[in-house]
């Protein structure tokens, strides 16, 4: 099905078919942080995080949540539907941690009022830094409008995959979101997984995603198998 290697990205590959609506997105082993300072490769973990993926990006089709996600391919790859990414990270958090603590001198862990959105130019040489959404137009990334859309789609991702996780024992912390513009209309992409997003055990500060290789504060594997397992249907 994989006819010609449009994007190569740090983690995933990103192939042409011979239909031009849909493209495969391939996950490789790699792992990397901090605009790829960081790197290392993880045998298995490619056909976890697309196994965990699929999963999250059904689960989003059903809550009514729009997305490229076609289906599951093989252990690494998925069939989705094509579209030309906008430059922009879009991240919800729900608890401070990370980049927002240093930035803003909060305390990890802080619970916030209501889920914040910000905006990230997507872009490894300068760092990806925060945009003000008259950054985001002056740079020509996206419209006003179009950022409030973005807005709007990431929460309804945060609304419906929240309490999916509370349910597996799992808080969402934070999150980032890619998305792509199909035709007119802008489309959800990428993945979601551990090397995307904050997932804390229920009532710890205890992660099961990438902060593992950020900080050498764990298993990897052992945090996402963790994940797929629940999410499969695993007790806690």
């Amino acid at each position: 099905m994989k006819k010609e290697l449009l994007y190569k990205g740090k983690v995933k590959s990103i192939w042409k078919t011979e239909d031009p609506g849909l493209y495969v997105a391939e996950y490789s082993d790699a792992i990397s942080a901090g605009d790829g300072a960081k790197r290392d490769v993880l045998a298995g973990k490619g056909e976890l995080l697309n196994r965990i993926s699929s999963i999250l990006f059904t689960a989003l089709h059903e809550a009514g949540v729009d997305n490229h996600f076609v289906r599951k391919l093989d252990d690494r790859s998925q069939l989705v539907r094509a579209a030309e990414l906008v430059a922009l990270e879009v991240v919800v958090r729900n608890r401070a941690a990370g980049s927002i603590c240093r930035r803003l001198g909060l305390e990890q862990g802080l619970t916030l009022e209501k889920p914040l959105v910000e905006f990230f130019y997507k872009n490894d040489d300068l760092g990806d830094p925060l945009l003000t959404i008259d950054h985001v137009e002056m740079l020509d990334l996206a419209t006003a409008k179009e950022c409030q859309e973005l807005a709007e789609q990431a929460l309804a991702v945060n609304k419906a995959l929240k309490p999916l996780f509370a349910d597996i024992g799992l808080e969402l912390v934070d999150f980032k979101l890619e998305f792509g513009r199909d035709g007119e209309k802008l489309l959800l992409i990428d993945e979601f997984s551990p090397d995307t997003c904050r997932l804390w055990q229920a009532g710890t500060m205890e992660g099961l995603d990438k902060d593992r290789f950020r900080n050498d504060s764990g298993d990897v594997l052992a945090g996402y198998r963790e994940v797929l397992r629940r999410l499969e249907g695993g007790s806690f």
